[in-house]
């Protein structure tokens, strides 16, 4: 397969994390690179995801940078690491890489935090239902493009049904599990299916109610992904132009704020899935 022509979001965030460290060091990019014997111009390259950087470069580059956390230096070294294909990689070229990123941040989550208000979450989603969402989308896909999408969605469910699965907890709004896509039998069997996999001990859905009212970010759906250290966790938000990644320490701040208030406002797990129950009952 060709080289992807952009860097992954983690390779970029790699990047994103030393130009952090070196500029509140104080340190040039010319002083940088002569610390690792490299030309002055490949730090920019490493900084954007460009360029890789070998365990014992980085190594010195942080110490010389003041970093002293050795919890985060090891999930740097972690994301440094020329990693094997990736079960995405085979739909580089055929879909959008922020599919291809989305897919890859989940795989390597500690934890996964996901908050939906019209659809079910996409890691839950049967084939039929998320079929029904590819074929609403404007411009209209052609059936080749709404299959990858489809097979893209239901193999990325690969990380709740690993040997080490992630945990996750999904925040579902109570009008998204009322959305009919794909018809009425569709939509029962996909309310069956999220009851079913709510049962797992690393899988928790939390429905928030109509009656709730108003719920932060209701206006969007959020996916939070947590690393082995907060430093690394990314909040990532849909837009019309593909997936947005953010990782500032203050946006970080901000979406954790909006998952505490989801902990303390939904039903819990139990009633959740009580009513899930009766909603498919009613179809």
């Amino acid at each position: 397969m060709p080289p992807r022509t952009l860097p992954s979001y983690r390779r970029a965030r790699l990047g994103a994390e030393l130009r952090r460290m070196r500029l509140n060091a104080g340190v040039s990019a010319e002083l940088a690179a002569s610390l690792v014997g490299m030309d002055r111009g490949k730090i920019p390259s490493i900084e954007a995801g460009a360029r890789t950087l070998s365990a014992e470069r980085l190594r010195t580059l942080v110490a010389n940078y003041g970093c002293t956390d050795e919890p985060y230096i090891d999930a740097l070294l972690g994301m440094a690491q020329r990693r094997r294909r990736g079960w995405w990689d085979q739909y580089r070229e055929r879909l959008a890489p922020g599919f291809l990123d989305i897919a890859e941040l989940e795989w390597h989550a500690t934890r996964m935090h996901t908050v939906q208000a019209v659809h079910v979450p996409g890691l839950l989603q049967t084939e039929e239902y998320s079929r029904a969402i590819f074929n609403a989308v404007l411009p209209q896909l052609s059936r080749l493009d709404v299959e990858l999408r489809v097979a893209h969605r239901q193999e990325r469910q690969i990380v709740l049904d690993r040997r080490d699965p992630v945990q996750y907890t999904g925040y579902v709004h109570e009008a998204a599990l009322r959305m009919q896509f794909g018809g009425r039998q569709v939509s029962k069997r996909q309310l069956d299916r999220i009851c079913e996999r709510s049962t797992a001990e690393h899988i928790t859905i939390r429905v928030i109610p109509v009656t709730q009212g108003a719920f932060p970010g209701a206006g969007h759906p959020l996916f939070y992904a947590e690393e082995s250290v907060p430093q690394l966790d990314t909040a990532q938000l849909d837009s019309a132009h593909g997936p947005e990644f953010l990782h500032g320490a203050e946006q970080l701040a901000k979406y954790r704020s909006h998952l505490d208030w989801m902990a303390d406002h939904t039903l819990n797990p139990e009633a959740s899935r009580d009513l899930i129950r009766a909603i498919s009952k009613e179809l």
